[in-house]
């Protein structure tokens, strides 16, 4: 029987990737189908292609300084990361993570993270949004502009964790014009990432979740 999410783990320590794999073993709706490191993955992207995988889990590390050039839309795949430091969470925040938990948590939390952001979830371990999620004040005030309705459509499905490539297939318009509209979004929200942009855009009340 075909496992319902196929999983690339991602991590520069090759302990760490041997460790996390073995996490999984107890839960038959999780198969790790490949092992890389980051720098194997960013020079050859192309290794997301070579099976089914649905979900990558990356491992941050303790050294992350260079993570805060990555962006996780370019691969195409929902990313789930794992931190060791609550500051690298806004690194992982800017970088467009679907989801962000701390690496100490449970194996059955992992799993649950896990299948809950392949499906188009965001999951944020409670611990680590005061990091990078933006306080509660009236965001209204802050929209020099608001979106038009093709963008609240990009919003939609935004939200919904689809990338820019599934986007343009979803409403027929080019990628290119997808990542306009995304890029505007974000200015018009002053929002410093695609999931800031969903989360202020549903406390304005622009999108429901």
């Amino acid at each position: 029987m075909k496992q319902e999410l196929q999983l690339l783990i991602v991590a520069g320590d090759p302990l760490v990737r041997a460790a996390l794999a073995s996490l999984f073993d107890n839960y038959p709706d999780c198969q790790v189908v490949g092992q890389t490191s980051p720098v194997t993955l960013l020079s050859d992207p192309a290794i997301l292609e070579e099976s089914e995988i649905n979900l990558v889990i990356w491992d941050f590390g303790w050294e992350s300084a260079d993570m805060a050039t990555v962006d996780f839309q370019e691969l195409d795949k929902p990313v789930l990361v794992l931190i060791t430091d609550p500051l690298q969470a806004q690194d992982a925040w800017s970088a467009g993570a679907s989801a962000i938990i701390s690496r100490d948590v449970s194996a059955g939390s992992l799993a649950a993270s896990a299948l809950a952001a392949a499906q188009g979830l965001l999951v944020v371990d409670p611990d680590l949004a005061a990091f990078f999620l933006p306080s509660p004040p009236n965001q209204a005030e802050k929209l020099t502009e608001m979106p038009t309705t093709r963008e609240i459509e990009v919003l939609h499905l935004m939200a919904e964790g689809l990338t820019n490539k599934s986007i343009a297939q979803q409403l027929e318009i080019s990628p290119h014009t997808v990542k306009y509209h995304v890029n505007a979004i974000l200015g018009k929200m002053n929002a410093q990432s695609r999931t800031e942009a969903v989360v202020r855009a549903t406390r304005l009340g622009l999108i429901a979740l």
